[in-house]
């Protein structure tokens, strides 16, 4: 069963999708490449923070997915990337929608929490760009996303890589995170009104503004079992900044320090259309 937290409401696509080997010859014969999709699907077990600013920790199960046009190269990705497909190439900077899914948080995650506004799970979308300074190795990457539904605000996220083939099968990747957050999504994840603060005694009123919410790192290490079966492990830290660490949700009741740890199988196939 997929958890109500933070960290099991995200789906990020995988790093270093692999092509399914085996098909057969006469479904080969009768369908053009330009009409194939490599497929990869996936699921990861992931243990970390309950809901954003939690310092509680638990177990959750997610999907993941990742695709990609029959003859374009594989691209590497983090494990904290959102699913997204390059719709434009602009002097080397690749550019195009992105899709992700944000957690919750209510007293059901934490007793503590009696009292106060639950955050509810919510899709968001927006726009990435990434570029390759460093062809394979080095990739700077950013992503906006706007939530769908219910207000719950803008995020930017940034990221550097540095992707690392180790042999013929294991591909490590390691780098920096940061993430900015508007007035928005601050005052729904980590405000706390005069009234919810004369609801729970542990708590006092907190205004917030947007800004920077955390820096983080992240490292994954990906292992390809096969033409068609990979498995990656990651750790992803980050530490809450600014409003969202000083918010008593974060000081009082919670921990700056966020850390996950996930394992996730994926394979790849091929479909056409």
């Amino acid at each position: 069963m997929i958890s109500s937290g933070w960290a099991s409401l995200r789906i990020a696509a995988l790093s270093l999708p692999v092509i399914l080997g085996f098909h057969p010859a006469s479904c080969q014969d009768a369908k053009s490449s330009k009409s194939q999709w490599v497929v990869t699907l996936g699921g990861s077990v992931e243990y970390g923070p309950s809901y954003e600013g939690s310092k509680h920790h638990s177990f959750s199960v997610m999907p993941s997915f990742d695709f990609r046009r029959l003859g374009e190269a594989p691209q590497y990705g983090a494990p904290d990337d959102n699913i997204d497909y390059g719709l434009f190439d602009i002097g080397g900077i690749e550019i195009g929608p992105v899709v992700g899914l944000r957690g919750g948080r209510s007293p059901f995650d934490d007793s503590e929490l009696e009292g106060l506004h639950s955050v509810h799970w919510n899709f968001d979308a927006g726009v990435f760009a990434q570029y390759w300074p460093i062809e394979d190795r080095l990739r700077v990457r950013a992503e906006t996303r706007q939530a769908l539904w219910g207000g719950d605000g803008l995020l930017a996220d940034l990221y550097l890589d540095w992707f690392q083939p180790v042999g013929d099968r294991w591909l490590v990747s390691a780098g920096p995170r940061l993430s900015l957050a508007n007035a928005i999504y601050m005052r729904n994840n980590f405000g706390v009104s005069t009234g919810e603060a004369a609801r729970n005694d542990r708590v006092e009123a907190f205004d917030t503004n947007g800004g920077l919410k955390s820096i983080g790192f992240t490292v994954a290490a990906t292992y390809t079992l096969s033409p068609a079966w990979s498995v990656q492990i990651y750790d992803k830290y980050s530490r809450l900044v600014g409003d969202a660490a000083d918010s008593p949700i974060t000081s009082r009741l919670g921990s700056a320090d966020q850390n996950i740890i996930g394992l996730t199988l994926n394979r790849s196939f091929q479909i056409g259309f």
